[in-house]
């Protein structure tokens, strides 16, 4: 077997800018509570609107034809069935198979801060967010519907139901490490080749692209 060792210089300066790195990372970290605080602020719906959790007032839809003629609603769902019968991205959107009484099966985004729950979470009773009926040619994602229809057909594959409206927040931690993770990732990208430039003309490494000859100096052969 060959093996190939890799340059001093290189990981010399991958190292550095892998230090650099957690530097800005941690750096980023002090400041990411703040920008979570405002991302759960925009991403919190109100009581009543799409996404919200569903008062007494919101009308229980039992049946496909119940979606289709009220313009907002809720369904009560058998603890969290909805999360077990199949799901899949849409476009940027997971959607899960929800089951009406009626026993007809619908796609739909679900905003679980919204869940409200009756006795336990898993096998009680849980009113799902305030919804609305989005026309939409779900046929067009084969792939989706390879997802959410792994256990059973949905009923309907012309529209879904909006229950996320402008919510859906990110958990804390997927969201801390996301932002620090990038910052991360473009430190280590901007800071080793400034790192490898400046050790090249400080003549510490050797160039990876030799510099241009300055105009009106001669080119020195190797032969001479």
């Amino acid at each position: 077997m060959r093996y190939t060792r890799m340059r001093f210089d290189i990981w010399l300066c991958l190292l550095l800018a892998y230090l650099a790195g957690m530097g800005t990372a941690k750096l980023t970290g002090l400041v990411v509570p703040s920008l979570y605080q405002r991302h759960v602020e925009q991403h919190t719906v109100a009581d009543g609107d799409i996404g919200g959790k569903a008062g007494a007032e919101v009308f229980r839809a039992q049946s496909v034809a119940d979606l289709l003629s009220h313009d907002t609603f809720t369904i009560l769902s058998d603890g969290i069935e909805y999360c077990n019968r199949g799901g899949g991205y849409y476009g940027s959107h997971y959607m899960n198979a929800v089951t009406l009484p009626s026993g007809e099966l619908v796609a739909a985004v679900i905003n679980s801060d919204s869940v409200q729950s009756e006795g336990d979470y898993f096998f009680g009773v849980n009113t799902l967010p305030v919804g609305r009926v989005v026309y939409e040619d779900l046929e067009s994602s084969p792939s989706f519907l390879g997802q959410i229809e792994y256990s059973e057909p949905l009923s309907r594959h012309d529209f879904y139901i909006d229950m996320l409206g402008g919510g859906g927040k990110a958990a804390q931690e997927d969201y801390a490490g996301w932002y620090t993770g990038t910052v991360q990732a473009v430190t280590i990208l901007v800071c080793f080749p400034l790192l490898h430039s400046l050790g090249a003309k400080l003549g510490l490494f050797p160039f990876f692209f030799a510099p241009r000859a300055k105009k009106g100096e001669e080119k020195t052969s190797e032969w001479d």
